[in-house]
């Protein structure tokens, strides 16, 4: 069965991560018919693209969750507002009418709603490249890890310092044959704590070190290092270049929304400079702002609350407490 060519519904979501989920829930428990829009093919944003595996500290009740299992409840949640997703498409366009938005998509399909919240997180992002990798993306060598196990008995060597780098070392330690990491400077991003367990784990740490080649044919076989200026080679089934993102926000730079270092301005009802139109999460930018999952649900609720307000104003903010419905 086609997509229908337009789509009509109270709350337009652009944004499928934790927040965009959560804000879907929200809007159904607020009555309305909601739409979750997102340029990747799958639910979950970053962390299905990036971590899935990875364990998230930072979420009320839950110790540690692993992404996966924390966008798979967040979709269970999600689905009680019965949401209709538009996947693998980019929102290109906005235009108002007198009570409503309508946001067009790069593949022509068009979604009239009454408010629109914004949840694109950091916006599209496009890997930094690793220049000797040039040709060697899908011969062995990868930008983001979703699983762990077609690593396993792989030699692999990790490129980069920063958070990614060192998580995806720490968990492919006890499944690959060997794990070393390469980078450039001898101070890492990744927070001390991680960088301590990589090391206690007997992860080979190389700095003053950077990639000059792959070689191997079809897929890699070895990576030819320059370590402190010396030549030094080791063998490599794979390779993952965790050297962060280039991140916009693409076409919602041009619909004349505020925006402050490719984030985008929002007041304390979370809404933009345009009207019906709100953001929550990490897109968002005001003073004293934490970008963590946590706080992005709470702004999923502020931004759905007050939007009910605009699209009814006959509606109450507040809306009583769902343990109340």
């Amino acid at each position: 069965m086609s997509e229908p060519d337009q789509v009509i519904a109270d709350l337009l979501v652009v944004g499928a991560g934790p927040t965009g989920l959560f804000a879907a829930y929200y809007a159904g428990f607020r009555g309305m018919t909601v739409v979750v829009a997102d340029s990747l093919p799958e639910l979950g944003g970053q962390i299905t693209a990036m971590y899935p595996e990875k364990q998230i500290f930072d979420v009320a009740g839950f110790p540690s969750v692993k992404g996966r299992d924390l966008v798979e409840a967040l979709v269970a949640q999600a689905a009680t507002a019965e949401p209709t997703y538009l996947l693998g498409r980019t929102a290109t366009s906005l235009e108002h009418g007198a009570d409503s938005v309508t946001v067009g998509f790069d593949d022509g399909t068009v979604v009239v709603a009454k408010a629109v919240l914004v949840t694109a997180g950091i916006g599209k992002f496009t890997p930094r490249p690793l220049p000797a990798g040039d040709g060697w993306l899908g011969r062995g060598l990868e930008f983001f890890v979703p699983s762990f196990m077609p690593y396993a008995g792989k030699d692999v060597v990790i490129v980069g310092g920063g958070d990614s780098a060192f998580d995806w070392a720490l968990h492919l330690e006890p499944v690959a044959s060997s794990v070393t990491l390469v980078h450039r400077r001898d101070a890492f991003r990744a927070h001390e704590r991680t960088v301590a367990a990589v090391r206690a784990a007997g992860v080979e740490i190389l700095t003053h070190a950077e990639v000059i080649a792959l070689r191997g044919e079809p897929t890699v076989e070895e990576v030819d290092l320059s370590v402190s200026g010396e030549p030094v080679t080791r063998k490599a089934q794979a390779v993952i270049a965790a050297l962060g993102f280039v991140a916009d926000l693409g076409p919602l730079q041009e619909w004349g929304i505020e925006t402050s270092k490719r984030h985008v301005v929002v007041d304390q009802t979370m809404r933009t400079t345009l009207p019906r139109v709100f953001a929550a999460g990490d897109v968002t930018e005001y003073p004293g702002k934490v970008r963590l999952i946590a706080v992005g649900f709470g702004e999923a609720a502020t931004a759905v609350n007050n939007a009910a307000a605009a699209i009814d104003p006959a509606a109450h903010v507040f809306p009583g407490h769902s343990s109340e419905a």
